[in-house]
């Protein structure tokens, strides 16, 4: 360390260095969830060829390698020499951070980002990257390793042959079939991850199918094709009813409050802003609304989200009073009472949308606001016009929700008024920790009263709280906000914690900034686990943002020789540690409980800060995690039992 600090000191990354140097920058991280959005960057320009009217095919292949594949039928990236660089377009488009047609106004209109990191990042981070363009009956290539170029750009005329074999697998067979030299144009990019940058190079056939899923809805005649050479799956989509198909599939396995999908679209020609929405009502209890720009999920909102929500209250109210629905003297339906059994889909495609930070959850531009207000009203309120009785429906769900909610209040207010700093208005099966300090602060959920017991005796009573939970907790995915308040073990969660529910929720209040689920290794273990996760999903979703919930990790294996005694997490440690201690005297425990635990072991394992292993739990996809949720523990039986197929080799250690 020096104490003088001069131009010396500043370092440039030049090219694409500083990508490799600080990669979490530009793909979020380095895990699984950077890893796939690698795929995005690249589907990504395609689906930008798509919007601009020159594609209507994409292809993603995982190969038997582990590279991935994606190809279009788009114009294909110019290949011709840029001469104030000296190098080919495509050179530059793969080479170069902030290059592309995104900028130019008159190559794209909309995208999905204006950037212009994307293929360029792919390229940092991939081992190598061989990029083919077909234009103008020939076939261009360029190789690359790490970023850097390793084959510079070759040319050559495709053959007759050639044409006719790409053209089969793009399009099918059949007699006769004419050869359109047009529809053959696009780019194929293939790459590999750097294996020395990624924790994880596997890429996941679920995740990239939920994702290429999305894009085919939010882009009606689009076909997205899916295809993993390692396992022979494959899937092809194409949704000529695009979002009113997306709301249709979100409501799957609930029963519909009105047969058809409500849509309607607005294109404001001035701003250049086009505002695309579809829903429809369900017997569930919660709301379901996904929003998009320029095909981007917005997470978290924004204004075309705000002016949604507005309108459709509005609408409501105004629709039922005309129609003495709702008297004089009757309460005016909220907004959360209208959204409820609300399935819903908002696609908006913005010329130049204003993202409220790096990560682009939340759309600023505030002329969409006005947009989106005025199209929903509107619509809404000719169609409750046209259909009384589906207006009836709604307003019926609207007023049941808000007497529930009444309900759901008072007995929120009972939460709250045991939730308080003070160790008399805690449950009493919580054994509070001395520390006041919610950061220096641990909770764990313990799954019985004799696990609970062995957690109590062994933590450390300076910073850990134990809450034991007797059996299964209510599943919240199928259960009214009203009943769920009354579940006594779901009180005492809300007391223990301290940060109140819906309304009242306030995560700043929470007494923990961990909460650690610890339940067994085993099948029922594992189905309380998810119902608590369930829960904090559903009515808690900050804490699982704000990265507070946590599962412990118990060891399945404890290894004894004499007196030495390991522990193992997996079936292949505990035989390498039993391996290591030689063929005779070996003992191996199989945990099925924690409860098989002592005190000691237990604290040892896995509450001892210095040993234990936790999983933080992060929602890196809200929408993913809302299938995942609604497949688990929703009502579609058949939706589960593909999931189940899909997985079930990756379970391992499965008591039966």
């Amino acid at each position: 360390m020096t104490d003088t600090y001069d131009a010396s000191h500043i370092t440039v990354l030049e090219g694409l260095r500083p990508v490799r140097e600080r990669p979490a920058m530009y793909i979020g991280s380095t895990e699984a969830r950077g890893l796939h959005h690698l795929v995005y960057e690249v589907v990504d320009n395609s689906v930008d060829e798509a919007l601009a009217g020159f594609c209507d095919l994409i292809r993603v292949v995982i190969n038997r390698d582990g590279s991935v594949t994606v190809e279009d039928n788009g114009r294909g990236i110019p290949v011709d020499m840029m001469p104030q660089y000296g190098k080919s377009a495509l050179e530059i488009v793969l080479t170069v951070l902030h290059a592309g047609g995104k900028f130019d106004k008159n190559t794209y209109q909309v995208s999905g980002g204006l950037h212009g990191v994307g293929v360029s990042v792919v390229n940092a981070l991939a081992g190598w990257l061989d990029a083919t363009v077909f234009r103008d009956g020939n076939i261009y290539t360029m190789q690359f390793r790490q970023g850097q170029v390793a084959k510079p750009l070759t040319c050559r005329p495709e053959t007759e042959h050639e044409m006719r074999a790409r053209y089969e697998e793009r399009y099918g067979t059949r007699p006769g079939q004419h050869i359109d030299p047009i529809r053959l144009q696009g780019t194929r990019i293939t790459f590999q991850p750097d294996r020395s940058i990624f924790e994880t190079v596997e890429f996941d056939y679920d995740v990239l199918d939920h994702r290429l899923r999305e894009l085919a809805y939010l882009n009606s005649g689009l076909t997205i094709a899916l295809q993993d050479d390692r396992t022979g799956d494959a899937v092809t989509y194409c949704f000529e009813g695009g979002i009113k198909e997306f709301v249709a599939h979100i409501g799957e396995g609930k029963e519909k409050l009105h047969d058809d999908v409500i849509s309607f679209q607005k294109r404001d020609a001035e701003s250049m802003v086009e505002v695309d929405v579809a829903l429809q009502y369900n017997d569930s209890y919660t709301e379901t609304i996904y929003t998009y720009v320029n095909s981007v999920n917005t997470r978290e909102g924004g204004t075309h989200l705000e002016g949604f929500r507005s309108a459709i209250t509005r609408a409501i109210n105004n629709a039922a009073r005309r129609n003495n629905l709702l008297k004089s003297n009757d309460a005016q339906v909220r907004g959360e009472d209208v959204r409820e059994g609300l399935a819903s889909v908002i696609s908006t495609r913005v010329a130049e949308p204003q993202f409220e930070g790096q990560t682009k959850m939340r759309l600023g531009n505030s002329n969409v606001r006005g947009i989106v207000d005025s199209l929903v009203y509107s619509s809404l309120t000719e169609y409750f016009e046209e259909h009384p009785k589906t207006l009836q429906v709604i307003v019926d769900k609207a007023m049941t929700a808000a007497r529930a909610r009444e309900a759901a209040r008072n007995a929120r207010e009972l939460a709250r008024r045991k939730s308080t700093l003070e160790t008399t208005g805690l449950p009493g099966k919580l054994a509070d920790c001395q520390e006041r300090d919610p950061a220096k602060s641990e909770l764990y959920i313990v799954e019985g009263d004799s696990a609970g017991g062995s957690a109590k005796q062994g933590r450390d009573r300076k910073f850990q709280a134990i809450l034991p939970l007797r059996g299964k907790i209510l599943n919240v995915e199928k259960a009214s906000e009203h009943r769920i308040l009354k579940n006594a073990e779901i009180q005492a969660l809300i007391s223990a914690i301290g940060t109140g529910v819906g309304d009242s929720f306030d995560a700043e209040r929470a007494r923990y900034h961990r909460i650690i689920l610890m339940t067994d290794a085993d099948v029922d273990g594992a189905h309380i686990r998810t119902l608590l996760l369930t829960f904090f999903y559903r009515y808690m979703p900050a804490l699982v943002e704000n990265g507070y919930i946590y599962i412990a990790q118990p060891p399945l294996y404890r290894v004894a020789k004499g007196k030495q005694e390991r522990y193992a997490y997996r079936e292949e440690e505990m035989q390498e540690i039993a391996a290591g201690f030689g063929e005779k005297g070996v003992t191996i425990q199989r945990y099925k409980g924690l409860g098989e635990m002592n005190a000691g072991q237990l604290w040892g394992t896995t509450m001892d800060p210095k040993n234990r292993v936790l999983k933080q739990v992060r929602i890196e996809d809200a929408i993913y995690a809302n299938d995942i949720f609604e497949k688990l523990m929703g009502e579609n039986v058949d939706a589960r039992r593909d999931f189940i197929r899909r997985h079930a080799k990756e379970v391992n250690n499965l008591d039966i």
